[in-house]
């Protein structure tokens, strides 16, 4: 295996460097992605945190009005997609500092920690708002819930817009998870 000289004179085998370049691209990978994936869960909590519908026929006494604070699901949601946002700006440095030094261990096994409980925190904000759109989509006939969108159509247009961002940036952790693994084996083994 043929050598190459650092500049503080010592050698390294080409096979180190070619590894520190793939650790290197998979930290800048781990940066777009989390800059990638704060757009979206931003993009939902303010989709859904600004949804709200009056139908037309309303009267002076009686407004028909969906609004996404009417119900608590939908605002678990906000506030959970508002945390993982706020999280992976928060992360971003982290993320940086990976690029600079990517023989980083410790680091990295903290932001694993910290990726998987807002992965849960995310999942569970849009499973739960995903149960309440089928239900306003579909209805449940069993309990005679009668499905609210043909009324509220602009209201469940946004709502469901807003799932589907949450939805990407949850695929997006789960890559991200999956980039930090394979650098800590990487550095390990």
């Amino acid at each position: 295996m043929k050598a190459i000289v650092v500049h503080d004179g010592s050698e390294v085998s080409k096979g180190a460097t070619s590894r520190s370049g793939v650790k290197r691209g998979v930290s800048i990978m781990d940066f777009i992605l989390r800059i990638v994936a704060a757009l979206f869960t931003l993009g939902g909590a303010l989709a859904m945190g600004t949804t709200r519908e009056t139908l037309p026929f309303a009267t002076p006494f009686v407004k028909f009005r969906a609004e996404f604070n009417n119900i608590p699901t939908f605002v678990f949601f906000v506030i959970s997609n508002s945390i993982a946002c706020v999280y992976l700006v928060l992360s971003l440095a982290l993320s940086f500092f990976h690029i600079l030094r990517s023989t980083a261990v410790k680091s990295r096994i903290l932001l694993v920690f910290f990726d998987t409980v807002i992965f849960g925190l995310l999942t569970t904000g849009a499973s739960a708002a995903a149960a309440i759109v089928y239900v306003a989509h579909y209805g449940n006939s069993s309990a005679n819930w009668f499905p609210f969108c043909q009324q509220y159509n602009n209201f469940c247009q946004r709502i469901s817009g807003s799932l589907i961002g949450s939805f990407i940036a949850i695929v997006l952790f789960m890559i991200l998870i999956l980039l930090s693994a394979i650098s800590i084996n990487m550095e390990m083994g």
